[in-house]
């Protein structure tokens, strides 16, 4: 129908080129699942200035930060990067939380296509658990790594992998467990197929070009909310 308001094509995902508040919005309205006109209707703004913020260099008032905020269900500091250097979970627990088991299918939800999470492995020095960037292909964890690094001490062994998130504004958080035996991915048609699918380069940067890959023997989750 002419003049019909058209879905956001950008409705539940993170942009990059904006400045920092715009991706720590773009990424907030992301894991909210929230539309660009939705995020907009709930701060009684346009979508337009949604779009400007998330994809410009931007500043924007006090005024507008905090409907922007309040619409994420966030803060205006933690748009504008406050509490960044601290460790997640600083704020009080909920009211009246509950504990939930959470089930295979779900877990697997969780841990989704790609993201960071931490693997633990046993070194010269003891144990140790380090983030890494990884990806999710076959139903198995894959990340990279380079030969003398930390994690490629997990070659062989078998090791645990978890990824969480937690929410701060709501005091709620889940996390997942992948257990399983991690190996080298050595074959080359599987290294090129794992280079070209791959979401991102390690974050920290530098020649990583050791691929290993979990198995799960099991993958369990544990999710907080309140009532």
């Amino acid at each position: 129908m002419s003049g019909a308001v058209r879905p956001d094509p950008a409705a539940a995902r993170p942009v990059t080129g904006g400045g920092d508040i715009g991706r720590r919005v773009a990424e907030r309205r992301a894991r909210l699942g929230l539309s660009r006109e939705e995020l907009a209707a709930r701060a009684g703004t346009s979508s337009g200035y949604v779009r400007y913020l998330e994809e410009y260099p931007a500043d924007p008032g006090s005024g507008a930060l905090l409907r922007i905020a309040a619409a994420l269900d966030t803060t205006a500091a933690a748009l504008h990067g406050g509490g960044a250097e601290r460790p997640p979970g600083i704020g009080r627990a909920a009211a009246h939380p509950e504990l939930l088991e959470l089930g295979p299918g779900e877990c697997r939800d969780l841990l989704a296509t790609h993201g960071v999470g931490r693997i633990s492995v046993a070194t010269a020095r003891g144990p140790a658990v380090i983030p890494v960037n990884y990806s999710v292909v076959d139903d198995a964890v894959v990340f990279r790594t380079a030969p003398d690094a930390t994690p490629a001490a997990a070659a062989g062994t078998e090791v645990a992998f978890e990824v969480d998130h937690i929410d701060e504004a709501l005091s709620e958080g889940w996390s997942v467990l992948v257990v399983g035996r991690a190996q080298r991915v050595t074959d080359p048609a599987a290294v090129r197929r794992l280079a070209a699918e791959a979401y991102s380069a390690p974050w920290p940067g530098g020649s990583r070009d050791l691929w290993l890959r979990i198995e799960p023997t099991s993958v369990t989750g544990r999710r907080i909310r309140a009532r």
